[in-house]
C-alpha cells in the first residue's frame, strides 16, 4: 500500500537542472514571451482600430490572438520566474489554477480553429452567400460555444485530477502543472482518469478535426472545379495561413495527449510542451500576417499615421 498524505504544495522539476543554462534560457524565453505579447496584443489592437478588418475572419483571428496570449501567459511567466529566482515551489491551489487556465485556453483554441475552418469554407465555397452565412449572430455563437467548451473541458479535467490522492512524492517532472505530469504523482488508481483524459481529449481534438477536414474537403473540391489559375491562387492563399496553424497545433497536441501514459517520456514531453505553450502562440500572429495583404496594409497605415502625428 502506498502512503497517501495531504499535499499542500508541489515542486516543479523545471526544464533543466543545469545552472549554467538558467540565464540563457531566461533570456530566450523572455524574448519569446515579449514577441508573443507584442504580436498577439498588437494583432488585437490592429483589428479593433481598422474598420476594414471588421469581418468574420478577423473577428475569429482577434479571439485566436487573445487565446494565444492567455494560454502562453498561464505558463511562460512561471517558467521565467523559475529561471530567474530558482524558486520552483507552487502551492496546491496555484497548480490547480494554472492547469485550469492552460487547459481552458488550449481547448478554446481547438474549437476556434474549427470555427475558422467553417468560415474559410463559407468564403471559398459560398462567396455570394458569405455575408448571409457568416452573420454577426453566427460568429458570436461560434465564439461563445468555443469558450464554453473550453471552460467545461477544463473544469472536468481539473476536478478529476485534483480529486485523486497524492503520496509522499510531490515533485512534478515538468516545468508547469500539466495534466499527465500531475496525474503521474497520484497514489490512487489512475486508470479511470487516464481513460477519461484520453477520451475527452480525443473527442475534443477529433471533433474539431472532423469539422476542419470536412470544410477543407469541400474547399479543395471547389478549387478543383475552378478554371481560373488566379481563382486557384486566391482560394489557396485564403486558406494557407489557417492550414499552417492547424498543422502546427494539432501535430503537437496529438503527440502529447493522445498516447497512453506508459509511452510518455517526460524529457520529450518537456520539449514538446515548450513548443506548444510558448512557440505556437508566438508563431500564429507571424503566420497570419506574413502572407496577408490586408494585415500588412493595415500595419503600414498605422505606422504612417504614427509618423505623421509625430
Amino acid at each position: 500500500m502506498v502512503n497517501c498524505t495531504g499535499v499542500t504544495q508541489f515542486i516543479l522539476l523545471g526544464l533543466t537542472p543545469n545552472p549554467e543554462l538558467q540565464v540563457p534560457f531566461f533570456i530566450m524565453f523572455t524574448l519569446i514571451y515579449l514577441i508573443n505579447v507584442v504580436g498577439n496584443l498588437g494583432m488585437i489592437v490592429l483589428i479593433l482600430l481598422n474598420p476594414r478588418l471588421h469581418t468574420p475572419m478577423y473577428f475569429f483571428l482577434g479571439n485566436l490572438s487573445l487565446v494565444d496570449f492567455g494560454y502562453s501567459s498561464a505558463v511562460t511567466p512561471t517558467v521565467m520566474s523559475e529561471f530567474l529566482t530558482g524558486h520552483k515551489v507552487v502551492s496546491y491551489n496555484a497548480c490547480a489554477a494554472q492547469m485550469f487556465f492552460f487547459v481552458a485556453f488550449a481547448t478554446v483554441e481547438n474549437y476556434l480553429l474549427a470555427s475558422m475552418a467553417y468560415d474559410r469554407y463559407a468564403a471559398v465555397c459560398k462567396p455570394l452567400h458569405y455575408t448571409t452565412t457568416m452573420t454577426t449572430s453566427v460568429c458570436v455563437h461560434l465564439i461563445i460555444g468555443s469558450y464554453t467548451c473550453g471552460l467545461l473541458n477544463s473544469m472536468f479535467h481539473v476536478a478529476d485530477i485534483f480529486s485523486l490522492s497524492f503520496g509522499k512524492s510531490y515533485v512534478v517532472h515538468h516545468f508547469f502543472c500539466d495534466v499527465p505530469a500531475v496525474m503521474a504523482l497520484s497514489c490512487s488508481d489512475t486508470h479511470v482518469s487516464e481513460v477519461f483524459l484520453v477520451f475527452l481529449s480525443s473527442f475534443n481534438v477529433f471533433f474539431a478535426l472532423l469539422v476542419i477536414s470536412i470544410s477543407y474537403l469541400f474547399i479543395f473540391v471547389t478549387i478543383l472545379k475552378m478554371h481560373s489559375s488566379q481563382g486557384h491562387q486566391k482560394a489557396l492563399s485564403t486558406c494557407a495561413s489557417h492550414l499552417t496553424a492547424v498543422s502546427i497545433f494539432y501535430g503537437t497536441v496529438i503527440f502529447m495527449y493522445l498516447q497512453p501514459s506508459s509511452s510518455h517520456s517526460m524529457d520529450t514531453d518537456k520539449m514538446a510542451s515548450v513548443f506548444y505553450t510558448m512557440v505556437i502562440p508566438m508563431l500564429n500572429p507571424v503566420v497570419y500576417s506574413l502572407r496577408n495583404k490586408e494585415v500588412n496594409s493595415a500595419v503600414k497605415k498605422m505606422f504612417e499615421k504614427a509618423e505623421s502625428s509625430v
